[in-house]
């Protein structure tokens, strides 16, 4: 019954943005719309590496349904953003040189609900103040095909 209800919220809420307005970025790149370097995807989320990162191997966890802010996020949904993006965290943990996996739930630049997951040694590595790495697609790429071995 609960996966049913969760359904049936999900469809509403994908019905809504579909007929009354526009798609975020996030929308469109789970859509296939835009391409993206997928790390991993279900039936509610769908993550990828940020390119425009603070760190290589910095993944944004997206859930489907497009919602803005992330605790408007139904508290089963949410539970279940964190269990989909726990092996992610491990695997980027362990496919660069960091001392833990940061996240971070920003929500600003982009009006869907998303988690940062960022390879990080201090805190100040979860400073979105600072400027992004301009990396090159074969960096991209080389990071999608690390975390995804680790995923595997």
């Amino acid at each position: 019954m609960k996966r049913l209800i969760h359904q049936i919220r999900s469809t509403v809420i994908n019905v809504k943005y579909k007929y009354l307005g526009g798609m975020s970025i996030f929308s469109k790149i789970i859509n296939g719309e835009i391409p993206s370097y997928k790390i991993a995807e279900n039936e509610q989320f769908f993550a990828f590496l940020d390119v425009f990162p603070l760190v290589e191997g910095h993944v944004l966890v997206v859930p489907k349904p497009e919602i803005d802010k992330l605790f408007d996020v139904p508290d089963d949904y949410l539970a279940e953003m964190l269990l989909f993006a726990k092996p992610i965290a491990k695997a980027i943990e362990a496919s660069f040189d960091c001392k833990r996996v940061g996240i971070a739930a920003i929500g600003l630049e982009v009006p869907h609900a998303h988690l940062h997951l960022v390879p990080i040694h201090t805190a100040d590595d979860l400073n979105f103040t600072r400027p992004k790495l301009k990396i090159t697609e074969e960096q991209l790429k080389n990071a999608q095909q690390k975390i995804l071995e680790k995923l595997n």
